[in-house]
């Protein structure tokens, strides 16, 4: 094209980036890569081909691990993880600061080497990807250097098994080895089979930083290769980015394990545009949201939401921006939309749309390359929620959309998905934006803005986009956890006789459901004796469907989230005052259940317990991180909605309220299952609760075994969290429950916790009642 041509048709020319310095690095190596382990490459051994999806010639031959490549990687993990932690924070931020240069050093070399290997565009690899992945280890040179200070009592997990996805496979990976780091873990990293490449050259960066060894291993090959590492009893913690139905194997994999794990999954974010909104930017951001990357990204705003005033205006506009949109050579600096990563997903990618029936189809006027995984920009409007493609993740470039009358309306269409991941709203109107925002079930809500990332705002999901944040200080408490080791979980039987009732006037406890006190369905109780064989009561025995209905009686009570922290914390200290004004009728239940002579004491406990979460109710904020962007990122406290608990058996009080308090006053709704061993404590409680403002449904409390509880509250659909505190090891059977719709579990792995200590109070407790909802808000010129 010559420069009379450009001036006559405003096109733009061809401008591309040389791949010279990227290939001779490939040659350098021989084109043939082994895997890092313990510092060193291994030898290579050209089992599999990373591929240019651009115009599908091979870039390199790579290893397939196997087993006892897992095995020497874990065990050089395992013996640098002394030496990490060792080093102190300012050793771990010094290493940390150096990565952070080298990559700053070599980042046109890595910008190319992404684009090579993955197909996107080298803007994007270039202005985008990179620089975010040396924001991330200059951001977590800071946080090792802070934490013995600001997360005093915390230490490293230990050896970290790590597997990333291929559509951002240098900036996941910046994502999960940085904070791993700062912490004093060590890792051993597992990049995706069709994108390896910068974990490669990442390995030699490591060299150059001069790493102490083990500390950072990687592993190529296929997802065989991944689920091992899962496996592998040297792992400490998994930490996955990839699809939910992986991410549910996963959790089912390491179901009992005690490995920690975060996983972030899928998505189909909602992009929703008011009637007020700036139409041109709005497009301008969907262009930003959905074929960025080729639209490959687990947030992609793929779920087009337009108020109904506007949206012949919106998709008419929204069609002329997409035969715009340049389609070519990924390498071209002019390029906006690049290749698909493979074959594979771009047959996956045409045979969801060309399955599709419903609406009106609008593919791009722009000419596809005739080599390469190319697949054009794609519109369908007119589809209804419940659509296939409304609900499932595509993974490519294509975009669906729906309308909708009122912003109520445009909520329940938002959170019409089994997802929680991100979510785009434009409005010029503050107070439209800022009502709309909380109310969307996603990790991450951008306004009039979308994909903004910073290492200082967390980014995770909620629902089945997984748990768990990457990036801030929730991400950096991900990979650790309390110092010290907990005494092995005892479990606390329940006392038998044949003696009669103390009082011959007999009382059956029923449950409490939603405000009241309920028969159980399957009408069985079972006697309850103190520790010298006498019948102290009878307690009715709960089964599936009271599960059910308690539940169903917490759904019923959402509102209790909307409340204030004021108020909450006042309901908290009416409970203790009423709990105080009995407090010598439960010393005296304790004692003669328990057989133990210190029922006062706990009573006391669990007085002070609700006065501590009536204090944090009105103070545990969230933040306004300060992102290096003209905007505030807005880290909003939410409740994480229905927790299901099973109480500790030996405080029976203690371990009922140490529950009830961090849990009510984050504005949740709880489903208690009390002590197995002695239940009559909890029983008599509700009678507090009855007598304390608490609205019903907010408690619910029931009593029965913990093991056929346990199940049927991690099996179910509507409870988003599950918390076993029970003296019986339930945490197998939580977890693999947990995994259907990949609720978050808090277990206790086979460990006691000290209920009258630290442990038994405070910010661990406060940290599982909430999800962090980062809001960004752009602000300025």
């Amino acid at each position: 094209m010559t420069v009379k041509e450009i001036f006559d048709t405003m096109d733009y020319g061809p401008a591309p980036e040389s791949a010279g310095d990227a290939l001779a690095w490939i040659v350098d190596q021989g084109s043939r890569f082994g895997m890092y382990i313990n510092g060193d490459w291994t030898a290579a051994r050209g089992e599999f081909h990373s591929r240019n999806p651009a115009n599908g010639e091979t870039l390199a031959d790579l290893t397939q691990a196997i087993p006892t490549d897992n095995d020497d990687a874990v065990a050089a993990a395992r013996a640098a993880k002394q030496g990490s932690a060792g080093l102190g924070g300012h050793g771990r931020a010094r290493y940390l600061y150096a990565i952070a240069r080298l990559l700053q050093k070599h980042s046109r070399l890595f910008a190319v080497l992404e684009t090579l290997d993955n197909g996107k565009p080298i803007r994007e690899s270039r202005d985008i990807d990179i620089p975010l992945a040396q924001r991330h280890f200059y951001y977590h040179a800071g946080m090792a250097q802070l934490m013995a200070a600001e997360l005093p009592g915390r230490e490293a997990h230990g050896v970290c098994g790590q597997i990333i996805p291929w559509n951002f496979p240098l900036l996941m990976l910046a994502w999960k080895i940085a904070p791993a780091l700062a912490a004093g873990n060590t890792v051993v990293l597992k990049p995706a089979e069709y994108t390896s490449l910068t974990a490669l050259l990442f390995a030699d960066i490591c060299t150059q930083a001069g790493l102490p060894r083990g500390v950072v291993n990687i592993v190529t090959g296929d997802g065989e290769v991944g689920e091992a590492l899962v496996s592998h009893p040297g792992i400490d913690k998994v930490a996955f980015t990839g699809s939910t139905p992986v991410g549910r194997a996963i959790r089912t994999a390491t179901a009992g394990s005690g490995k920690a794990l975060t996983l972030e999954l899928g998505g189909k974010s909602p992009y929703i545009v008011f009637e007020d909104a700036d139409i041109d930017s709005a497009i301008e951001g969907l262009v930003d949201a959905i074929w960025f990357n080729q639209g490959q990204v687990c947030c992609a705003g793929s779920r087009l939401i337009v108020q109904e005033g506007i949206a012949e205006t919106f998709h008419s506009r929204l069609r002329a921006r997409m035969d715009k949109l340049r389609m070519g050579n990924p390498l071209d600096k002019c390029i906006d939309v690049g290749a698909i990563v493979d074959p594979v997903q771009l047959q996956t990618i045409s045979k969801m749309v060309d399955s599709n029936t419903s609406g009106e189809i609008y593919r791009a006027n722009v000419e596809l390359p005739s080599e390469g995984c190319f697949y054009p920009p794609t519109l369908i409007t007119g589809l209804h929620p419940s659509d296939a493609l409304m609900q499932d993740e595509i993974f490519g470039p294509v975009l669906v959309g729906t309308t909708f009358r009122t912003p109520e309306e445009a909520v329940q269409i938002a959170n019409n998905t089994r997802y929680g991941l991100a979510a785009t709203l434009w409005s010029e109107n503050i107070n439209v934006a800022l009502d709309i925002a909380p109310k969307l079930a996603a990790g991450v809500v951008w306004i009039n803005g979308t994909n903004m990332f910073d290492a200082a705002a967390g980014f995770g999901g909620v629902r089945e986009s997984g748990f768990g944040r990457e990036g801030g200080w929730e991400g950096m408490s991900a990979y650790t956890r309390p110092g010290g080791k907990a005494d092995k979980l005892e479990e606390v039987i329940a006392f038998k006789g044949d003696a009669g009732p103390s009082d011959p006037l007999d009382r059956t406890a029923k449950l409490y459901v939603g405000g009241k006190q309920a028969r159980p369905d399957g009408g069985y109780s079972r006697g309850v004796h103190g520790p010298e064989g006498a019948l102290l009561g009878h307690v009715s025995l709960a089964n599936r469907k009271d599960v059910r209905n308690a539940v169903e009686a917490a759904k019923g009570a959402a509102s209790w989230g909307a409340t204030t922290g004021h108020l909450r914390a006042q309901i908290l200290y009416y409970i203790a005052e009423n709990l105080s004004a009995r407090a010598d009728e439960f010393a005296n239940r304790i004692e003669a259940l328990t057989g133990r002579k210190d029922g006062a004491r706990e009573v006391q406990a669990a007085i002070s317990r609700l006065f501590t979460y009536g204090a944090w109710a009105d103070k545990f904020d969230g933040q306004v991180h300060n992102v290096p962007i003209r905007a505030v990122a807005l880290a909003m406290r939410e409740p994480v909605g229905v927790i299901g608990a099973l109480c500790d058996d030996a405080q029976p009080l203690l371990g009922l309220v140490s529950v009830i308090g961090p849990a009510m006053a984050m504005g949740n709704r709880t489903v208690m299952v009390a002590s197995e061993a002695f239940p009559l404590a909890a029983t008599d409680f509700y009678q507090i609760l009855e007598t304390s403002d608490v609205p019903g449904g907010v408690v619910n409390i029931l009593t029965g075994s913990h093991g056929e509880l346990a199940k049927t509250l991690a099996d179910h659909m509507d409870v988003d969290a599950v918390w076993s505190f029970s003296s019986s090891d339930l945490s197998g059977a939580i977890e693999r429950g947990a995994a259907a719709n990949l609720k978050r579990t808090w277990v206790n792995n086979g460990r006691k916790r000290d209920w009258f200590g630290a442990e038994g109070e405070g910010r661990a407790f406060l940290d599982a009642a909430t999800e962090v909802k980062n809001i960004w808000v752009p602000y300025g010129a």
